[in-house]
């Protein structure tokens, strides 16, 4: 009977219902974990920023859990504050994917600290801005604005348009960036080879966690990476199909305490049964 010893969660439609809270039921089950040494990651596409809020709300820094945000491209050790893993796009990096955007015809936004830099405001950076809490900058020149690397870009749009973009990119940009969608309408470009799995990986050599203790539940193609590589990968009863027949496990939606679910059957049960 396998010992688990990190449970790693997506947040959006997965942790989260869908009014971007966790239930009460979730959140018992979490913290009964973390107080029995589970540790808890959160990994999401999303900015640190825009995490922090459930951080506290479930205590990681008490607890030395962490956050992997911006789909793997950071790593913090939410009780020492330290980043374990950074990685970056450079700046003509950024402003070739401007460029591809303009091509494809599709909306682009990035981050500088805390505001969601964007030339055009779309339906779609609303709300990017309404799920993280981060501020629309609006800028007359994209390129001008970013002169630093940034860890992330996304591209948005219309899903089905996206999705044809999606299959494109990934074919042109292979070996040079991580192109995957987050959401339907959100694309997101992080450096070759980085994403929620390859961080994950790197996480537990950090702190010495197997691979077949990690317990990883998502719901969408950005935690395919991470649900593959975890030891128990677990895909959420919204996910789409193809997403399910890679997890070893499916559970309960977002809507229904999925997540509580994974913790009381994989975690809690087992330890009142030893």
């Amino acid at each position: 009977m396998q010992n688990y010893k990190m449970i790693v969660l997506d947040l959006d439609d997965t942790l989260l219902q869908d009014d971007h809270t966790i239930s009460a039921r979730t959140k018992k089950a979490l913290m009964k974990a973390q107080e029995a040494g589970v540790k808890v990651v959160l990994a999401s596409g999303r900015p640190t920023f825009a995490m922090i809020h459930i951080a506290e709300e479930l205590e990681l820094e008490k607890y030395g859990s962490f956050i992997l945000s911006f789909n793997g491209a950071k790593i913090i050790n939410y009780k020492t504050k330290e980043e374990l893993f950074s990685s970056t796009l450079p700046v003509e990096t950024v402003h070739g994917l401007y460029d591809i955007s303009k091509k494809e015809d599709v909306s682009i936004l990035t981050y500088d600290g805390d505001d969601i830099v964007a030339e055009t405001i779309t339906a779609y950076t609303k709300k990017e801005s309404e799920i993280t809490g981060m501020h629309i900058k609006e800028v007359d020149s994209f390129k001008q604005a970013i002169t630093r690397p940034v860890v992330k870009v996304l591209m948005v749009d219309e899903p089905t348009k996206l999705a044809i973009v999606e299959k494109k990119l990934q074919k042109q940009l292979e070996g040079k960036l991580s192109v995957m969608r987050s959401k339907p309408f959100f694309l997101e470009f992080t450096e070759a080879g980085v994403d929620k799995g390859t961080s994950l990986h790197q996480l537990i050599k950090q702190v010495g966690i197997e691979q077949e203790e990690v317990i990883a539940i998502g719901d969408s193609y950005n935690d395919l990476a991470m649900i593959t590589f975890a030891g128990l990968g677990v895909a959420m009863g919204n996910a789409p199909d193809d997403i399910k027949e890679v997890a070893n496990y499916v559970t309960d939606t977002n809507m229904n305490h999925g997540v509580a679910k994974v913790v009381e059957t994989f975690i809690l049960n087992k330890m009142l049964q030893a």
